[in-house]
């Protein structure tokens, strides 16, 4: 009798261990989406590099910006249609400002949509000061 009870009480253990497998963390796997690092290069001998972080948030995107030296307290960002070495003038999705050198924020546009075309991120000088680019990278 013990054996068949041993017999039984592993194969609970089996069939619990793969209903908790299969289920695993479907949840958190589509929460947590893809990453894509765009490195931002110096424009015009600035100085400013540092990166931007995409995460795949569903039908939006996280953008992360951290620069590792910054050129003003207070630097508009902008994810433009085109590359850095042709940017559409007129940015597409507006970022929070990019201050003491980070900026963290929501876009509402898929990773999917930013990867599969051509855009990139670019900071300004300053607010008084948006004809100036310090930093841009193309969007891969």
């Amino acid at each position: 009798m013990s054996k068949i009870v041993r017999v039984a009480t592993l194969l609970a253990i089996a069939i619990a261990t793969l209903a908790l497998v299969a289920c695993g963390n479907d949840d958190d796997d589509a929460a947590a989406g893809d990453d894509v690092t765009v490195e931002l290069a110096e424009f015009d001998g600035s100085g400013q590099t540092g990166t931007a972080t995409l995460t795949a948030d569903g039908e939006q995107t996280r953008v992360v910006i951290s620069v590792d030296s910054p050129v003003s307290d207070s630097q508009p960002a902008h994810i433009h249609e085109g590359t850095c070495d042709d940017l559409t003038p007129e940015p597409l999705y507006g970022l929070p400002n990019v201050t003491t050198g980070s900026s963290d924020s929501t876009v509402d546009v898929s990773l999917d949509t930013l990867t599969s075309g051509e855009y990139a991120i670019n900071l300004h000088m300053s607010d008084e000061d948006l004809t100036t680019y310090t930093s841009c990278g193309d969007i891969d």
